[in-house]
């Protein structure tokens, strides 16, 4: 069970940092189901006692989805978004994937941290998205293949 502060965490980055044009926050009730399931994780990275941002994963048989990964906009470019990123692919790993995935809005800034990081696009759900002003937006389907190696093991080398 998720410890109540940490699911008010989650959805106070999640309201700061979402875009409600594209509806792509969840509310309480699906990121608590989800995490009830016993698949699904979570990891937080705090800055100065507060929570700077979160990711929401899901496992399956040998891959791990990403489902969600927000920074508060005060906290972006300082590293939390890439900090989240390692956080889920060593999570990943422990849980034993193979691959890593993720689905996200075309034209989304964080597709540079993405690539950066392996991602490579594998596909497009057109006019995935709807936006509040009725604007249709695909959706992007990125994988990453895990060699086994932590993102710490990576630097030292």
């Amino acid at each position: 069970m998720v410890p109540a502060d940490d699911l008010d965490r989650i959805l106070a980055v999640m309201d700061a940092a979402f875009d409600p044009q594209f509806g792509e926050a969840w509310n309480r009730r699906q990121v608590e189901d989800a995490l009830i399931l016993g698949n699904c994780h979570y990891g937080l990275a705090e800055a100065s006692g507060t929570c700077a941002g979160f990711y929401l994963s899901r496992f399956a048989y040998d891959e791990e989805e990403l489902l969600l990964l927000g920074v508060i906009p005060s906290q972006r470019g300082c590293g939390y978004g890439a900090h989240l990123l390692e956080q889920f692919m060593d999570g990943a790993r422990a849980h034993g994937a193979l691959r890593v995935l993720l689905e996200m809005r075309q034209g989304n800034p964080a597709e540079r941290l993405y690539q950066r990081y392996g991602f490579a696009q594998i596909g497009c759900r057109p006019n995935y998205y709807r936006g509040t002003n009725g604007q249709r937006i695909d959706a992007l389907t990125f994988a990453c293949l895990l060699d086994g190696r932590s993102q710490a093991d990576r630097q030292s080398t």
